[in-house]
């Protein structure tokens, strides 16, 4: 029986108990991570961990999000509310299950990443969701016009019914997958991640009571508010300006962005220009465009605000409807990752005129990934891989920027050579860290990766990659980060961002470095010196940058 959402009697709590039941929400989001992690087949998520976790509350407000991946709060933060929109509450039962990747009629902001999320229910009452999310490796070889080509759309429909597997829809999208059994195994792999959450919920429920669990969460939010208050309200008010350009393969002239962000008292409104949505896949949802900047305002006023509902409260976001920054229906949506790490950028420039002692420079501003598929020669089954590759991360303060990272939105992990080679017909030659590619300054900016493949039967690839035409910009003096850009081997040519490769040919992908924070002639010589050892400058930089000879 549903006796509806919970709702809430009043409880007196106090900071202690609030404080552990928080922390017991972040350990079950984390557990529930680390579930479908340990359980998925693909090399994406149990490798690479592109999935995320968060618990909701019942009228879909955000509780908490384990730290693992922040764009992936732009596909939670409404599909709830679009089950709600689709499903009378009293007909939610224990046990359903609720899967969904559209960007358009299923909150999500591109179609790999699907989302399952199940109610929760205690003594009969719905209080909660747990929700997961894991990036599909399918869906490649595929045009990016509009979001019809882009894959399978699923709005939020049951995959399971009270406990029960609806087969049909599980095998209509199925059906649709390159890669079935592993698309398969991962599903698995996210239905058995929310059962622990649930269990875990119901667990916390029945040790302090669903009133005080609900009122905990409740008096969180709020807190995250007063603490995002308080960071802004440190900030002088007034208005800063910033402006960039995004460029990739996709779109042939450089797209201008732009931000205004204003401080008004311990409130923070942030508006966007940015040109018309484009036939390519770098258009972004509003709700990719929230989570870029609810991410972005976090971790520079105060990392310490607990991640959920509370914190977005101070805060107001404008983009024109139908701009790449706010697209409609049908815009495509796939490489939508690409231009959040560009807005990321973008508000650190402006928030960078305010407070330039907590913003670091530019960072890589992009997250380069790479896209195989190809037939298996045992079976001729499809193969498909996916890999996104770190680059430089933005000078600080007082510290050089680190090497070879993934930056802001984006946060998943490196894939190890053995498994890579095991795993596909591919073979990886180079992997390094790239000479002079991190800006030049009193603190230099992190260096970029160089990732050389070898195909050992022939597939295609398609590389998403960015600042091919534009750099990282560097803070107070320090100078830009190096261009990314794919290298061909013989044979190898690249049609726009695609390629055929023929067993043996190979290519290499070198992403953005990172802008430099101060004067060059600031560096102290003994950090150029080391640099100059190590390979992380040339001499030729020692000598014109640094001034250093020898």
């Amino acid at each position: 029986m549903n006796r509806g959402p919970a709702t809430l009697d009043p409880v007196i709590l106090d900071p202690v108990t609030v404080e552990v039941i928080g922390a017991a929400m972040n350990s079950i989001v984390e557990e529930t991570g680390e579930t479908l992690i340990r359980a998925s087949h693909s090399t994406n998520i149990k490798e690479r961990r592109d999935c995320s976790t968060a618990l909701f509350n019942a009228a879909g407000e955000t509780l908490c999000q384990a730290e693992h991946i922040p764009i992936h709060l732009g596909s939670f933060i409404e599909l709830v509310p679009h089950i709600m929109k689709r499903y009378r509450v009293e007909d939610i039962r224990p046990g359903d299950a609720f899967i969904g990747n559209d960007a358009y009629e299923g909150g999500g902001t591109h179609l790999p990443d699907i989302v399952l999320a199940e109610p929760i229910f205690v003594e009969g009452r719905f209080v909660a969701w747990t929700v997961n999310l894991a990036h599909h490796a399918d869906f490649v070889d595929r045009g990016h016009a509009h979001i019809f080509q882009e894959g399978l759309r699923i709005p939020p429909v049951r995959l399971y019914r009270a406990g029960e597997l609806q087969e049909d829809v599980q095998n209509l999208i199925l059906l649709n997958c390159q890669v079935p059994r592993e698309r398969l195994s991962d599903l698995r792999a996210q239905m058995a991640a929310n059962r622990v959450g649930v269990q875990r919920f119901q667990s916390l429920c029945a040790k302090y009571g669903t009133d005080t669990v609900l009122g905990a969460g409740a008096a969180l939010m709020d807190y995250a508010e007063r603490k995002m208050r308080a960071a802004i309200a440190n900030m002088p008010d007034g208005t800063w300006r910033f402006e960039d350009v995004f460029d990739n393969e996709e779109v042939k002239s450089n797209l201008p962005l732009s931000v205004e962000v204003t401080v008004t008292g311990d409130t923070m409104s942030l508006a966007f220009d940015a040109p018309d949505q484009v036939r390519a896949g770098i258009n972004m949802t509003y709700t990719a465009l929230l989570a870029t900047i609810y991410y972005v305002v976090k971790s520079v006023l105060d990392p310490s605000i607990p991640p959920n509902a509370g914190l977005a409260r101070p805060l107001a976001v404008a983009a024109r409807e139908g701009s790449i920054l706010n697209c409609t229906h049908p815009a495509a949506v796939n490489g939508r990752l690409q231009t959040c790490q560009r807005i990321a950028d973008l508000v650190m420039g402006a928030l960078a005129q305010a407070i330039p002692e907590r913003v670091m420079a530019c960072s890589n501003s992009a997250c380069t990934v790479a896209y195989f598929i190809g037939e298996r020669p045992d079976d001729k089954s499809l193969w498909v891989y996916l890999e996104t590759i770190g680059g430089g991360s933005g000078a600080r303060t007082t510290k050089d920027g680190l090497d070879g990272v993934h930056v802001h939105t984006t946060n998943t992990s490196n894939l190890p050579v053995e498994a890579l080679e095991i795993e596909y017909p591919l073979r990886l030659l180079r992997y390094e860290l790239v000479t002079d590619s991190g800006g030049v300054g009193q603190y230099r900016g992190g260096m970029a990766l160089r990732r050389a493949y070898q195909a050992t039967h022939d597939c295609r690839v398609r590389v998403d990659i960015s600042r091919q035409r534009s750099r990282s910009w560097g803070l107070q003096g320090g100078g830009e980060g190096a261009h990314g850009r794919v290298e061909c081997g013989p044979g190898v040519e690249f049609d726009g961002d695609s390629a055929v490769l023929a067993a043996g040919q190979w290519f290499a992908i070198v992403t953005p470095g990172a802008g430099g924070f101060g004067p060059a002639e600031r560096r102290d010589p003994d950090a150029v010196a080391r640099d100059l050892a190590q390979g992380v400058i040339s001499p030729d930089t020692a000598r014109e940058a640094y001034g250093r000879n020898g």
